[in-house]
């Protein structure tokens, strides 16, 4: 058996690496992405989803049409997936109530 003295600034040629334990490094983020995320930070929060603001314009209303959904941005075919859902309920051609929702 052989042991190496050597200086503690020389290396040796050993056969086999040694492994040497490592912390993991985390992924390093996109510039755009953490001034986007501070944006979002210093505005108060993330926006309400398109589903969220849907809902909450119609618990708002008694009745609301396609057309006052479309005004303020919500997709028709969101309607169809929150009907769907059971958020929303079509009371006719076009015309849509909130469900309210029960407690679990």
């Amino acid at each position: 058996m052989k042991i190496w003295l050597g200086e503690p600034e020389q290396t040796a040629n050993f056969a086999l690496p040694i492994a040497v334990e490592r912390t993991p490094e985390l992924p390093k983020r996109r510039k755009r992405d953490r001034d986007r995320e501070e944006r979002i930070r210093l505005a108060g929060g993330p926006k309400p989803s398109l589903r969220e603001k849907a809902y909450a314009f119609a618990r708002g209303r008694a009745t609301v049409r396609t057309y006052d959904f479309t005004a303020i941005g919500i997709p028709r075919h969101y309607l169809t997936w929150m009907c769907e859902e059971g958020l929303l309920e079509k009371v006719g051609y076009g015309v849509y109530r909130a469900v309210d929702r029960e407690a679990a």
